[in-house]
């Protein structure tokens, strides 16, 4: 299963943004796929989610996260976050606050789907 794909779920084109056990170095490269796929889709389009289980950052990482976040803002309608804990939503404040976008933080993907199927948020 690719990490960075769209999936289809009630009718909503879901980005989904997959880091489940990612470690630091591979994550640039992803980063840069998942910037390229959103910015290919028409403006305020794209739903996401992103999987943040197990998933280890450094702060070099955090701060291409910022900037994806910020630089995709006018694609995105509706963001969720799944599988963050601890230090991992110390980090995801942090880039909320850069990018100045809001992220629904939830413990499975199949609460994240309902949340971007439903028309709240």
């Amino acid at each position: 299963m690719e990490r960075a794909r769209f999936i289809d779920h009630m009718g909503k084109k879901i980005f989904v943004l997959d880091f489940t056990n990612c470690q630091s170095p591979e994550m640039p490269a992803f980063i840069d796929e998942c910037a390229r796929q959103v910015r290919s889709q028409a403006k305020k389009s794209v739903y996401t989610i992103t999987i943040g289980t197990g998933a280890k950052f450094d702060f070099d990482v955090v701060d291409k996260l910022k900037l994806l976040t910020r630089d995709n803002e006018p694609y995105v309608i509706k963001s969720a976050v799944v599988g963050t804990t601890g230090m991992q939503q110390v980090l995801l404040m942090i880039v909320s606050n850069f990018s100045k976008r809001k992220f629904e933080l939830f413990d499975t993907v199949e609460k994240a789907k309902a949340f971007i199927a439903s028309d709240h948020g």
